[in-house]
């Protein structure tokens, strides 16, 4: 049976969408930033060699289960404070090393009663680093996945290699849905410099999602990753065509659940003192709106509880992190978890 709760008690600022008291369909869809979670092991032809036991990082079993502890705990609590349990039926990762590393922490005790399924495809990013999908299957099945190559150069005209972005297409709760995960370029070498790479990330996000509308004009997306870039930057707003405001889209348009956040000053990380929300969950249009005889987004919100913030020192309020440097913090990850809550009549489709 899908997970019910009562729209009241988990979104008490919600609680119009559907009448006083009647039980929803209610779905969580986060996305989380692992902060590099590599194995121990040197693989050939990778720059992994900070994260084995003899590099810099001194990164040792011990090391890697402590880590895996960590984010198996963070997840196992992203929404809690909605009264959401298991962790989310639909979480988007990036800064993974490979699949090995994602099942170990799908078997970890915290998560294995979700048992929590994978969809990666190998990179070709330098680091090794990439992106996957976990998803619950008494939630969400998946249908067809793809992993479009992100094909970028340099200024010198060199090519970049960086994340791949993956699709997966699926049936959540028996609707049709779809979710790009993505990890921009980052803004090492300059915000100014590295920009046009993030713009062409964010061109292919909106094309995929185009190619998704042209199939169904309705279809349910959601775009989501470490986008390094903030809600107001050039990407967002003018490649990916990302708004802030819900209520009066124009055509074509998406919508950033999280653009509101910004607005507040509300950030999933923080460099230099500055607040950034790097961190985004963008979706369609058709998941906007107040007909619940299907699934429409009703919440977006930053995972930041108290126990993922650092409490005192230099960084005190960042979020608490596994390295500072190569000094072992035994913290989560520089990134915060963002995630969307999604809602539908639970007389609908039964």
């Amino acid at each position: 049976m899908m997970y019910r709760i009562i729209i009241i008690l988990i979104l008490s600022a919600f609680y119009y969408v559907v009448e006083a008291q009647q039980p929803v369909r209610a779905g969580l869809i986060a996305f989380y930033n692992l902060e590099n979670l590599f194995d121990t092991i040197d693989t050939p032809g990778v720059l992994d060699e900070e994260f084995t036991p003899e590099g810099p990082n001194k990164w040792t079993g011990k090391r890697y289960l402590e880590k895996l502890d960590n984010m198996a705990l963070v997840i196992s609590r992203i929404g809690e404070d909605d009264g959401w349990i298991g962790g989310p039926a639909v979480l988007g990762v990036s800064e993974i090393e490979n699949r090995s590393v994602l099942e170990d922490l799908a078997a970890h005790p915290l998560l294995k009663e979700s048992n929590y399924q994978i969809v990666h495809y190998d990179s070709p990013d330098r680091r090794g680093v990439d992106v996957a999908l976990m998803y619950r299957p008494r939630f969400f099945s998946v249908t067809a996945s793809d992993s479009p190559v992100l094909d970028i150069n340099d200024e010198n005209g060199a090519r970049v290699y960086t994340r791949d972005q993956l699709v997966v297409s699926g049936l959540f709760d028996g609707e049709s849905m779809h979710f790009i995960v993505g990890h921009w370029p980052s803004r090492g070498g300059g915000e100014l410099t590295t920009r046009p790479r993030r713009n062409a990330a964010a061109a292919l996000s909106r094309r995929l999602a185009d190619s998704l509308m042209a199939i169904d004009p309705q279809a349910k997306i959601f775009i989501m990753g470490d986008l390094n870039d903030d809600p107001v930057d050039e990407s967002l707003r003018e490649y990916l065509r990302a708004s802030g405001n819900a209520d009066r889209l124009k055509e074509g348009e998406l919508f950033n659940t999280m653009f509101p956040l910004f607005r507040k000053g509300i950030g999933s990380l923080y460099y230099r003192d500055g607040i950034n929300l790097f961190d985004q969950i963008i979706i369609s249009p058709s998941l906007i709106g107040n007909d619940y005889s299907t699934y429409k987004f009703v919440q977006a919100r930053v995972f930041n509880s108290s126990f993922l913030v650092q409490k005192d020192g230099q960084y005190k309020g960042y979020p608490l992190r596994s390295f500072v440097g190569t000094v072992w913090q035994g913290g989560y990850s520089d990134h915060f978890p963002v995630y969307v809550l999604i809602v539908r009549n639970n007389s609908a489709n039964n």
